[in-house]
């Protein structure tokens, strides 16, 4: 599924999609599940996690300075704190909307 239109309303992302259905998520929640290895660890071959230590996010985490298209694939936000590593896949982004819709706080994938 690829993405029609992409805009930034007040504070989410919209999508339209290819099947006419719409997604929304919001910087925050976008934002508390960036994708990228810094953020969510990854795994060596024996399974064990390595990431950067938490930091407290402030206002400047969940301010979306910029966000580009990857490839057929993916965006990549780029946030005003600087973080710009996070590529969230078409897939990935249309599951935290229904993620957030449903009022988990955090998908299977990072319990």
């Amino acid at each position: 599924m690829q993405p029609i239109d992409i805009q930034i309303i007040g504070t989410a992302v919209a999508v339209k999609w290819t099947d006419d259905s719409e997604s929304f998520v919001s910087l925050e929640f976008l934002r508390r599940h960036c994708p990228c290895a810094g953020c969510q660890g990854e795994k060596d071959i024996m399974g064990n996690v390595y990431k950067n230590s938490p930091k407290p996010l402030d206002a400047q985490a969940f301010e979306l300075q910029g966000l580009h298209r990857v490839g057929g694939y993916a965006l990549r936000p780029v946030w005003a704190d600087g973080h710009n590593t996070g590529l969230f896949s078409y897939d990935y982004l249309k599951r935290l909307s229904s993620a957030e819709e449903q009022g988990d706080t955090l998908l299977d994938e990072f319990r």
